[in-house]
């Protein structure tokens, strides 16, 4: 018995690093998985790999700071699969970079709707359809940045990651009696096309190698092994939670 058999996820993000692993992980755990992101051909994709290791998938391309598209997506996975039980809320971009004063109006408000904004229209029909199912897992893709270390030229990303932990919690308390739990996922450095985008000399990439513990980034699957114990009922009683999967880069200082 796989530990997510008869369970419905959701996974947005998922036409590359974190999502496609954990997609794909899901659907190997026995989930039925409605994939989303921006590019179908991506998607269509994935699903083919999940369809061909016997999984369940189907795909729905789109932007999910649109609020259709958050509500077609809970759709999908109700009229296709019978429910809602895991939404894995992982789209993100890193947007443009720099200090404030020089950061445009109209970079920082597409951080914020991609990555906080997102979140709260996801749930705002996840919640309903795992309440419907009397129970179920919201996972958030949140960051170290802005939790425990400040990166220069980062403040768009930090403040919307920063946000999905204040939502986390206090979805975690307005639902919990429902048996709806709620919890954001700190990667660390991980070795995506965003951490690529960051680390993108031999120099830099040494750099972000040296701020973990570890001495490395994290590959995506390890990532997607964390985003399934909070999907999984291993995490019954883990509700509220900001869960640094960092490599120690939070008590690193050598």
């Amino acid at each position: 018995m796989t530990i997510l058999a008869n369970k419905v996820a959701i996974v947005t993000g998922a036409s590359t690093g974190i999502g496609f692993a954990a997609a794909k992980l899901f659907a190997r755990e026995g989930a039925a998985v409605v994939v989303a992101a921006r590019r179908q051909k991506e998607l269509d994709d994935l699903v083919d790999l999940i369809n061909k290791e016997d999984g369940q998938a189907l795909a729905l391309a789109g932007d999910v700071g649109e609020e259709a598209f958050a509500k077609a997506l809970v759709d999908k996975a109700v009229s296709h699969f019978g429910g809602l039980d895991i939404a894995f809320n992982n789209a993100a971009i890193l947007g443009a970079m720099g200090p404030v004063p020089e950061m445009s109006l109209t970079d920082w408000n597409q951080v914020i709707a991609t990555n906080l904004t997102s979140a709260f229209l996801g749930a705002k029909y996840q919640l309903p359809a795992m309440a419907a199912r009397k129970g179920g897992s919201i996972i958030f893709t949140s960051t170290f940045v802005g939790y425990t270390a400040g990166m220069p030229g980062m403040a768009a990303y930090a403040a919307s990651k920063a946000g999905l932990i204040g939502l986390t919690q206090v979805l975690a308390s307005e639902h919990g009696p429902q048996n709806i739990r709620v919890n954001a996922l700190l990667p660390g450095g991980t070795d995506t096309p965003a951490g690529r985008e960051f680390a993108n000399t031999p120099e830099a990439l040494a750099f972000v190698h040296n701020l973990h513990a570890l001495k490395r980034m994290a590959t995506p699957d390890e990532i997607a092994q964390s985003a399934l114990y909070l999907a999984s009922d291993a995490s019954s009683f883990t509700t509220g939670s900001a869960m640094l999967v960092d490599g120690g880069v939070s008590i690193n200082r050598v």
